[in-house]
């Protein structure tokens, strides 16, 4: 069963005046938030990378929590796929037929909501319960990423909202989950091959 989202009938204006505003914008502009649109994902995992070095120094239990954080990208990314058929929303490149600058995904990869922004924003929202100051800067490239999804044209503004709240929660629900380990367990793991991830 699934339900047919209309995007033209929620934000079409602002969809279309941010698009024609990617057009009138610099090329180099425009080609960097291409690349940000294509390949930021990369830095929220170097974050994460960088987290878990860091929880390192803080014991094992930290390293642990640290190590978790990928399964909250991987689940936000599961349940967006999820919810994408069940939605079945035309990406607006498509419903609008409006020249874009990125091309437009292929027929029934279905625009709402955004998987980018959802993975983007469960990792942000993860990496707090490991550095505020890491999560602050994965949260801002969180948003860059959710804006730059609409700047090139393949979603429309409410896509990315609701990608970022799902993939918030998302990251939350994750996170709280897998931070409650029994306290003697990380110790335990910290005495077998898994040592070199666990303490540095």
């Amino acid at each position: 069963m699934t339900f047919a989202l209309s995007g033209p009938s929620v934000d079409r204006s602002l969809y279309t005046d941010v698009v024609d505003l990617a057009h009138r914008s610099p090329g180099w502009l425009d080609d960097t938030i291409g690349l940000w649109s294509a390949y930021g994902l990369a830095i929220s995992a170097l974050l994460m990378a960088v987290g878990w070095w860091q929880a390192q120094r803080d014991g094992a239990r930290a390293a642990m929590t640290a190590l978790t954080l990928p399964v909250a990208m991987v689940a936000a990314f599961a349940v967006t796929s999820a919810v994408k058929p069940l939605v079945a929303e035309e990406r607006p490149c498509r419903g609008l037929a409006y020249r874009t600058l990125e091309a437009c995904p292929a027929r029934g990869d279905w625009s709402f909501p955004s998987n980018h922004t959802a993975v983007a924003c469960a990792a942000a929202v993860a990496l707090f319960s490991v550095s505020r100051r890491l999560g602050a800067v994965a949260s801002v490239c969180a948003l860059a990423m959710a804006a730059s999804r609409v700047w090139v044209g393949v979603h429309y503004p409410h896509d990315v909202v609701a990608g970022a709240l799902l993939g918030g929660l998302v990251g939350w629900v994750v996170t709280s989950v897998l931070r409650r380990w029994p306290a003697g367990h990380a110790g335990r793991l910290s005495g077998t091959w898994l040592r070199p991830l666990l303490m540095s």
